[in-house]
């Protein structure tokens, strides 16, 4: 049995959230299981979603390694599930391999340094499935820590346009590490790709990349700049990290715009021009507000890598994961702001730094500093 720190996230049925550092024990891997050292993991935006939600940091009890905060309705009631529940916290990390179960997969990575998704990376010891592994090789943890979520999802953009029968993709918030992702998969894929950002400087980023469709939705010719993209690339598929707000509706809008400009004749329910959003995150945790103003042919649908994966099968996951492996530090690379350890990831200045999700300013943890 080994013990380690881990970080814990309990909400209660009275609006209490805490957030705390625990230790913790951890069995001995078995089957196909391993028992992963972390080195390094990353805060993403999905890993919010269950370490600090909407709860008021601001007015928040601090102490060391602890803090407390209420949560707010109505995602108190919305989380109804996890009321009382002691939850561990952090999709993605990397670290070293230091005891395997008895599988051969699993022996075969015994004292590697791995890449994995125990779903609680932010602790000093992880369970991970040998099979989620990927093994890093003279990469280190720091590169290979944010491997998995950003770099498949992005990749899975890509596949799902190709599986729905679309050659180009519209995504917002373009300038995150994933967007620019993204973009570079695009330009080796051959896929049309139309970047929205909100901030010059996001579109010289992204230019100075390589992109060439970027549009700036802070402008006041937004829209104009939006349906000549679309009319330009012919993207009718749309991937929305945003979730509230009129994000999503404002390129619906857009996309039958550019639709109705191309057909012959008048139709009270707008154009048969299949468009669809997905909404991958929520960056803006207030409503979604959609307008009737892009006829009846259109869609909106969450969208999660796991199930995306299940459904591709194996074939895939595995030519996905490969591609992302001889691409670590190239496509594929990520960067971060800060890093902190656990106990520094739960004071009140880090915590509403890196709740923000700004832009290229993403958190890594590094559990043994």
């Amino acid at each position: 049995m080994t013990t380690g720190k881990q970080l814990f996230t309990t909400l209660d049925a009275g609006g209490a959230l805490t957030v705390e550092i625990a230790e913790a024990s951890f069995p001995e891997p078995t089957g196909n299981q391993v028992l992963v050292k972390m080195e390094a993991a990353p805060i993403n935006p999905s890993d919010l979603a269950i370490l600090t939600s909407a709860a008021d940091f601001d007015n928040a009890e601090y102490s060391h390694g602890k803090v407390v905060a209420q949560m707010p309705e109505p995602f108190l009631s919305g989380q109804k599930g996890r009321h009382g529940q002691r939850l561990p916290a952090g999709n993605e990390g990397a670290g070293t391999v230091i005891a395997t179960g008895d599988s051969d997969m699993a022996k075969a990575l015994m004292g590697q340094r791995v890449a994995c998704v125990p779903g609680n990376a932010f602790s000093q010891y992880a369970i991970a499935d040998a099979m989620m592994c990927l093994p890093l090789g003279d990469h280190s943890s720091e590169v290979g820590a944010s491997s998995f979520v950003n770099p498949m999802t992005a990749l899975a953009f890509v596949e799902t346009a190709k599986m729905e029968g679309h050659d180009a993709i519209i995504h917002l918030a373009a300038a995150s590490n994933l967007g620019q992702m993204l973009n570079k998969i695009c330009l080796e894929d051959g896929m049309k790709l139309v970047n929205i950002v909100r901030k010059q400087e996001q579109v010289d980023l992204l230019k100075g990349l390589g992109a060439e469709h970027v549009v700036n939705s802070s402008d006041d010719d937004y829209m104009a700049q939006l349906r000549a993209a679309i009319a330009a690339t012919g993207a009718y598929l749309g991937f929305d990290p945003i979730g509230g707000g009129q994000a999503s509706d404002g390129v619906l809008k857009a996309m039958e715009q550019v639709a109705a400009s191309q057909m012959e004749e008048f139709s009270r329910y707008g154009s048969n021009q299949d468009k669809k959003m997905y909404m991958y995150g929520r960056l803006d945790l207030g409503p979604t507000i959609l307008t009737p103003s892009y006829g009846l042919q259109w869609s909106i649908s969450g969208f999660l890598l796991t199930p995306f994966l299940a459904k591709a099968g194996m074939e895939t996951v595995v030519r996905l994961r490969t591609r992302v492996q001889q691409n670590l530090t190239t496509t594929f690379a990520s960067h971060y702001k800060a890093k902190v350890n656990l106990e520094e990831m739960l004071t009140k200045e880090a915590i509403q730094d890196y709740r923000q999700m700004k832009t290229g300013e993403k958190y890594l943890v590094t559990p043994h500093s």
